[in-house]
């Protein structure tokens, strides 16, 4: 597909290599090429899921995209900049448009924080009036009500927990999400209801998401457009309807082998992904969660 504008977010050969212990004293300490050479472009609006074997790069891949850590070799790219070589002032500027929502939403969550306080963590420059308005229209924009702010992350189910962490990445209204397992830790019954409310947010505001899951079934049924990693590197790329139609990487075949006749929370409650493009509005002015 040939498109004029810019992605919000490229990666260009890309490769992160990471030390293991010595087996002895003067042995060469060995390696593990978690990322070899991944390119990949994301652009506004749209929705990449990333799927693969367990250790075949995948949550790497979303700690490079978030500039959480440096790749060894190649560059990561927002909006045209090289976030790794953004002093901390300017990365940190820069974050605000790139949020990410981590897979445990037990871990994820500080208990000795009330909700203000965790949702508004990315708001540290702004007044108290600012950040008490924007928690409370962030709070509202996930299902949950601008009073649960006063409230402690034990008092809410695994579910609400979760949309508390989506409200803390949505609080800065960024472009960009992030999204690691979103939904793997929670009752199968819950899990669509979260990942309705991010298609519903991706509709509202016109976010990106980038949306790591071994799920088949997520991916298939939120995201636009997947790419299937195995030992460090993409071996398949397309649109997710032809992909999971016609696999043609031994790699995306076994996936798919793997997932046939197992339960899926998300194909019986949520709307099919390509059901629902054509009948897509335009996105919401993004500057209404604020």
């Amino acid at each position: 597909m040939h498109r004029s504008e810019p992605p919000l977010l490229a990666l260009h050969e890309v490769t992160r290599r990471y030390k293991s212990p010595r087996e002895s004293l003067l042995a060469r300490a060995p390696h593990i090429d978690a990322l070899s050479g991944v390119s990949l472009a994301l652009y506004a609006g749209r929705s990449l899921g990333v799927v693969g074997e367990s250790g075949s790069g995948k949550s790497t891949l979303a700690r490079i995209a978030m500039a959480l850590e440096p790749p060894s070799t190649g560059r990561v790219e927002f909006l045209g900049r090289d976030v790794n070589a953004l002093p901390e002032r300017e990365l940190r500027e820069a974050r605000r448009d790139f949020q990410m929502v981590f897979q445990d939403p037990y871990g994820s969550l500080d208990p000795r924080m009330t909700v203000a306080r965790i949702v508004a963590e990315p708001l540290q420059q702004d007044s108290a009036g600012q950040r008490e308005r924007a928690v409370s229209e962030a709070l509202e924009a996930v299902g949950l009500r601008a009073s649960d702010a006063a409230k402690y992350p034990h008092e809410f189910s695994g579910g609400q927990r979760q949309r508390i962490a989506i409200a803390r990445a949505l609080i800065t209204r960024p472009r960009l999400i992030v999204a690691d397992e979103p939904v793997s830790a929670l009752d199968v019954s819950v899990q669509a209801q979260v990942l309705n409310l991010l298609i519903e947010l991706q509709q509202r505001y016109g976010v990106t998401y980038l949306l790591i899951s071994h799920d088949l079934a997520v991916v298939d049924h939120v995201c636009d457009e997947v790419v299937v990693m195995q030992h460090g590197r993409i071996v398949e790329r397309g649109e997710t309807a032809a992909i999971f139609r016609a696999p043609q990487h031994a790699c995306t075949r076994a996936l798919i082998a793997a997932h046939e006749g197992e339960p899926v929370a998300a194909s019986a409650t949520v709307a099919s992904r390509s059901d629902e493009r054509d009948e897509r509005d335009e996105p919401d002015d993004p500057e209404e969660l604020r």
